[in-house]
C-alpha cells in the first residue's frame, strides 16, 4: 500500500503542538479523546467537514462557501471562531500549505510541503513547526503514514509512539461506514487543532472538500 509520510522537525516551539498544558482555551487533553469527522459541511451548498466529539456535539467545522479545494480555508469551532487558517501557496508546483493559529501573526504556526523524494511509491510531505528563523531545529522527526487512496493515517512521534490515528468509522456491528466518515483517536497531550488541520489539508489534497 502506498503511504503518506509527514516528517515534523522538532523545535523549541513543539510544545505548542504536541505537548501542551490543558487549560480552558487549550485544544489538548490529559486523556485520550475520540472524534467523528463527516467530510461534509452542514451549510447548504457548501464544502468542508464537520467534527463531532464523543458526545455527538459539533466542536469543529470547515465551510467552503464558494468551491472545493479553495486556497484559503478556515478551521472554526462551533461558534464560528477561527482556530486555524490554512493557506495554499498557488505559485509552487508541488504545493505548500501555511497554517496560522493567530490571525494577526505573520509567522505560520506550521508549514506543510511535499518533499521532492519518492521512495517505494510513497508520497512524502514535510511539516515545519515554528518557522521563526531564530529557532533551532534538531534532527528528531515525527512522521505521519497513511494510504494515498483515502484519508486514513497515523501520526507517530520521533520514538515511534502513536500520537493520533485517523481511520474509517465502523458501525456497532463492525461494518465500515462511508468513506467520508472518519474516526479520530488522539492521545493525551496532543494538540487536537493540529491533528484536525492535517485532516483538512489531506482532504484538500485529495479533493474531498
Amino acid at each position: 500500500m502506498a503511504k503518506v509520510h509527514l516528517c515534523i522537525p522538532s523545535s523549541c516551539s513543539m510544545a505548542k503542538v504536541h505537548l501542551c498544558i490543558p487549560s480552558s482555551s487549550s485544544s489538548c487533553s490529559t486523556q485520550r479523546e475520540t472524534y467523528t469527522i463527516w467530510m461534509k459541511s452542514l451549510v447548504l451548498n457548501s464544502n468542508g467537514y464537520t467534527v463531532y466529539d464523543s458526545n455527538g456535539e459539533v466542536v469543529f467545522r470547515i465551510d467552503n462557501y464558494d468551491s472545493k479545494c479553495r486556497s484559503e480555508v478556515y478551521l472554526m469551532d462551533l461558534r464560528g471562531n477561527i482556530v486555524c487558517t490554512i493557506l495554499r501557496k498557488k505559485l509552487l508546483r508541488f504545493g505548500l500549505w501555511d497554517c496560522y493559529n493567530d490571525k494577526d501573526s505573520r509567522i505560520p504556526w506550521f508549514k506543510v510541503g511535499k518533499a521532492f523524494g519518492f521512495f517505494n511509491n510513497d508520497y512524502i510531505y514535510d511539516i515545519l513547526v515554528g518557522t521563526n528563523e531564530a529557532q533551532s531545529i534538531s534532527s528528531s522527526n515525527h512522521r505521519m503514514e497513511g494510504s494515498i487512496d483515502n484519508l486514513e493515517f497515523k501520526i507517530f512521534d520521533g520514538e515511534g509512539r502513536i500520537m493520533a490515528v485517523v481511520q474509517r468509522k465502523l458501525s456497532s456491528s463492525g461494518v465500515a461506514l462511508g468513506e467520508d466518515v472518519l474516526f479520530v483517536t488522539i492521545e493525551p497531550h496532543i494538540d487536537h487543532i493540529f491533528v484536525m488541520s492535517l485532516v483538512a489539508i489531506l482532504g484538500l489534497i485529495r479533493r474531498k472538500m
